[in-house]
């Protein structure tokens, strides 16, 4: 009976390994070196649906967007938070925007061309639904053209809404996805610009 016993936890053991093992390639595998680029590459096909796709696709634009809002604080922001603010979104969302490239180009999907902002302020995104909190052209060139306190306000104001898209993007990830990873990273978006609209928020309070 005992040795019946251990044979059973045995096999237990041994399953419960190979399915961690099978986990670790279809979610983790792209980090591996070149070795393991096929494996991955095939193991991320089947693991990723058409909301991580959608997800990808119009994160990448948005993150875009908030990286050129914040590269305009250096020279016209007046507030030092500000200006931190803006180097911390620049941080982060530039290394994110890598990355989702990389997804997409291993599905074998199309990457969206920096000029994408750009049809986006011409009423021409189709194909690109769900990207709330995207500024207009309009907006963006009075952003640009203020400088000083009024380019603090306005540049936090946008950047509340920006991140309020961005959060909501994430949620609809977070419910609808498949890939693993692009979940994660739409956890960690939910959760550092939740913190930054809190922090932004506290900054407009304070003019």
């Amino acid at each position: 009976m005992h040795s019946k016993r251990f044979l059973v936890r045995r096999t237990v053991a041994v399953a419960a390994a190979g399915a961690a093992a099978l986990v670790l390639v279809a979610c983790g595998g792209d980090r591996d070196g070149d070795g393991g680029k096929a494996a991955s590459t095939s193991a991320a096909r089947s693991t990723y649906g058409a909301a991580d796709v959608a997800f990808a696709k119009g994160m990448i634009p948005h993150h875009r967007q908030a990286v050129e809002m914040a590269g305009l604080a250096a020279g016209r922001a007046q507030s030092p938070e500000v200006k931190k603010l803006a180097a911390d979104i620049e941080k982060a969302q530039g290394p994110e925007i890598e990355t989702l490239s990389g997804w997409l180009t291993s599905w074998g999907e199309e990457v969206p061309a920096p000029g994408a902002m750009d049809h986006f302020a011409h009423g021409d995104m189709e194909g690109m639904e769900g990207m709330e909190g995207m500024m207009s052209g309009e907006e963006m060139g009075r952003l640009q053209d203020s400088s000083g306190s009024a380019f603090d306000t306005a540049f936090l104001r946008m950047m509340i809404e920006h991140h309020k898209g961005a959060v909501a993007m994430a949620e609809v990830e977070q419910a609808d996805g498949a890939y693993a990873p692009a979940k994660a990273m739409a956890g960690d978006i939910i959760t550092s610009q939740t913190a930054e609209i809190t922090r932004m928020s506290a900054l407009l309070g304070q003019d």
